[in-house]
């Protein structure tokens, strides 16, 4: 397996050689894909950016983009701008990025459906910080916070995320 390859396993993400325990979201893995069932998208994912609270904590690594105050991410299907990082105000349906908890202090973008995303395909997948230890996210994959820092310093250019299909509930 190639260094820039992250595999999900029943314990987590094989990734860099090691396994990285994380959670999935609260629809399982799904193939198909749907806006707002809470499914991690099975498939080959490339890793496309990495935000981060420069609030909070140093810049992760040299490529991260600070989360600011009014920073949004489209999950309306009926807008334009599904499915991309928006600015408030913004009077569609959004996901606030600069939340009041630490769960999007570290956020690791994926291409799922991006950066032309077919509506109602289901809008980003990030992986980000967890809740806790097996509770789901809705659709992202969720890490402990050390463990998210220690991968977000690993990634390289043509590092993928590997969802596999036989852990999909379709």
């Amino acid at each position: 397996m190639k260094q820039t390859d992250m595999v999900l396993t029943r314990g987590g993400v094989r990734f860099a050689g090691r396994l990285w325990p994380c959670t999935i979201g609260r629809g399982g893995v799904r193939v198909n894909k749907r806006e707002g069932d809470g499914a991690t998208p099975a498939g080959v994912h490339d890793i496309v950016g990495l935000l981060y609270r420069p609030d909070r904590m140093a810049k992760p690594v040299d490529w991260a983009v600070p989360i600011r105050p009014g920073d949004l991410w489209s999950d309306d299907v009926r807008h334009e701008d599904y499915n991309l990082m928006v600015r408030a105000p913004y009077p569609y349906s959004h996901e606030v990025l600069r939340r009041a908890d630490p769960l999007y202090d570290i956020v690791i973008l994926t291409d799922w459906n991006w950066p032309r995303a077919e509506r109602g395909r289901g809008s980003a997948i990030f992986l980000h910080r967890w809740r806790r230890p097996g509770y789901p996210t809705e659709g992202c994959l969720g890490f402990a916070p050390h463990h998210l820092k220690q991968i977000a310093r690993r990634i390289r250019y043509g590092t993928k995320l590997i969802v596999p299909e036989a852990l999909a509930l379709d």
